[in-house]
């Protein structure tokens, strides 16, 4: 059915967001805080696939799921009175995780529906779980073990978990993947974004054993207080799924000799809090991980967590109790040099390492959450995070079934990621148009954030209007944010870069700004005079004209610069300077570092741009 664009009623907005909140009527999906640093049984490596066009494994002529689909693995025997038209055993492999696009020429602008299969041997142990963890696969995804559906999921960049308890058995079994990259009219994000639409299991599958009773979620923080002292009170909580009565969780800290027990309450979460002596905070400066020790009977999970808090005053963010200017880029999930879907420690740490390289103590992760091995490299690093929901430009703001997919979304982002110390914000969207339907829709996702997170600053990077030679912030969306995000590309589509040196700001909300995206586009390598648009010249112009703009914007608490590394785009076709790469990138896919990033590095390094901390 064609959608209509149509006003929702507050009410329905209302009864989305009761469903997103009702933990207590339904049991929740099982999250898995912290999979990364479980014992696991890895399934990463080379499975078999087959592109499958028109879904037939799946689903008929009138689009019934088939009782005898691909997922069955059948193999073809003499006593067969049909053929089986496939065969997993014959079939070529991709690996995962990875995407299909850059792993076969031919499936590069691949969009549809690919089969992936793998066997394994596994010996279950009693008394036991055993889950299915799958990183991300983009967009939907269905899964089946020894021919049994243990689940299915929509969304391309979270992490989900299927129980396959039931689905195994002692010896040789096989898993089975159905993944879908079609982009849906009522999806997260939309039919259109400023990305390539990598499609496949793009990150790390693996299996998870568990106890019986077992921790699914947890969280643990500093808690705000006075500016950083020796003593300092960390606080959070645990749920334990299946929990007895009586059934405890001991918290353990042992650098910082610390240990708490609590007793789990009915709704099956345990809450602690206990003081410590001696705490060195995380910052960028100091990028300090402690272990913490998570116990529940059988059940024991060690993570490396730092500690800060962040918040803000007036229009300052404060890192641990004091003023900072972010001073940052931002960076697609594109892997330098192999292309692709970044999702490997190495993809990371090169990334991030520019930004450090850059003198960056920020990255604003757009426009989706990005792999937990960035997340761990960023904690390591000292680099603080702009963690985004994939609410991006025109989605469907006027149906529930898209608001219930964000919500969604948002709550797998945010329980997987919630104790990473690098992430300072969850931002709710970005470049939205400014409507009613559309300031309810993100309103109650920053609602709904802030209920599952108090420790972190929400954000939108919003557009902003011009009138004259004024920009005006003025969206009504900032009466819900605690950091307004501005995009804002003078000198590349609108006027020339020198205009940015007259450009005043008039923003309505007393609260810290971050210039959340600014630039334009340079082929790396292309030189010429600094007025021809496409060469290095040109770019590095738009830079200069940028950070003497910067300096007159008092409210102004950061930047993110657009973007570190070009990265594909099918939005992007002009042949001989895009070939559908998003040019704008301080250093191209290659690493070749263009004038732009010098011009910014001198600023970030001697601290000329933005309010002294």
């Amino acid at each position: 059915m064609k959608h209509r664009s149509v006003r929702i009623p507050a009410f329905l907005f209302a009864f989305v967001f009761a469903a997103l909140s009702a933990h207590a009527a339904a049991p929740a999906p099982i999250v898995l805080t912290g999979a990364d640093v479980r014992p696991a049984v890895s399934l990463d490596g080379q499975w078999s696939f087959i592109p499958d066009q028109y879904f037939v494994g799946l689903f008929d002529s009138r689009g019934h799921e088939k009782s005898g689909g691909y997922f069955l693995n059948r193999k073809a025997k003499p006593t067969d009175t049909s053929p089986v038209e496939y065969n997993f055993a014959t079939a070529p492999k991709l690996r995962v995780p990875g995407d299909w696009n850059s792993q076969r020429p031919w499936l590069l602008y691949y969009e549809g529906p690919v089969w992936y299969q793998r066997d394994f041997t596994f010996q279950p142990i009693p008394h036991t779980r055993v889950f299915l963890h799958i990183g991300a696969a983009n967009y939907r995804s269905w899964f089946w073990v020894n021919g049994q559906k243990v689940c299915q999921h929509e969304g391309g960049f979270t992490s989900f978990n299927c129980d396959v308890t039931a689905a195994l058995h002692a010896g040789s079994n096989f898993v089975i993947a159905a993944v879908d990259s079609t982009r849906l009219a009522d999806g997260v994000p939309t039919l259109q974004t400023d990305w390539w639409n990598y499609g496949g299991l793009t990150r790390s599958v693996s299996l998870i054993t568990v106890p019986d009773t077992f921790i699914d979620r947890y969280d643990v923080h500093l808690e705000r207080g006075p500016a950083p002292s020796a003593d300092s009170t960390i606080a959070g909580w645990a749920h334990v799924v299946d929990a007895a009565p009586g059934q405890s969780v001991t918290l353990t800290i042992p650098e910082l000799k610390a240990q708490t027990t609590s007793i789990v309450s009915p709704d099956g979460n345990a809450a602690f809090r206990l003081d410590v002596h001696g705490l060195v905070r995380w910052s960028p400066d100091t990028p300090r991980l402690y272990k913490v020790q998570l116990t529940a009977g059988q059940d024991s999970i060690t993570d490396r967590i730092g500690f800060r808090t962040i918040e803000t005053r007036g229009t300052e963010i404060l890192l641990n109790g004091k003023p900072i200017f972010l001073r940052g880029v931002c960076i697609q999930g594109e892997a330098p040099y192999r292309l692709g879907r970044a999702n490997t420690t190495h993809d990371a740490e090169i990334l991030l390492g520019w930004a450090k390289e850059l003198g960056a103590n920020y990255v604003r992760l757009a426009h989706y959450p990005h792999d937990e091995t960035m997340l761990r490299a960023a904690d390591r690093m000292g680099l603080l995070v702009w963690s985004e929901n994939p609410v991006y430009w025109g989605i469907q703001f006027d149906n529930p079934a898209t608001l219930a997919k964000a919500g969604q979304q948002l709550e797998e982002e945010i329980d997987t990621s919630r104790n990473h110390a690098s992430i300072i914000i969850w931002s709710m969207a970005n470049e939205t148009p400014n409507n009613d339907v559309r300031t309810q829709f993100i309103s109650t996702l920053a609602a709904r954030a802030r209920q599952l997170d108090p420790t972190r600053l929400i954000s939108a990077a919003l557009l902003v209007r011009t009138q004259g030679n004024t920009k005006i912030v003025d969206d009504p969306l900032g009466a819900s944010l605690d950091v307004i995000g501005a995009n804002e590309y003078i000198g590349w589509y609108e006027k020339r870069p020198e205009a940015a040196d007259t450009t005043q700001w008039q923003i309505a909300y007393q609260k810290p700004v971050v210039m959340s995206e600014f630039g334009g586009a340079a082929r790396a390598g292309l030189h010429g005079p600094a007025t021809q648009r496409w060469t290095e010249e040109y770019q590095a112009d738009i830079y200069r004209h940028q950070l003497v703009m910067f300096n007159h914007i008092d409210q102004l608490r950061g930047l993110s610069a657009w973007i570190l590394m070009d990265f594909r785009s099918p939005n992007r076709p002009l042949a001989g300077f895009q070939d559908e790469f998003n040019r704008k990138g301080l250093i191209s896919d290659q690493g070749h570092r263009k004038l732009a990033f010098y011009v910014l590095q001198k600023a970030y390094k001697q601290k000329s741009v933005g309010k002294p901390e």
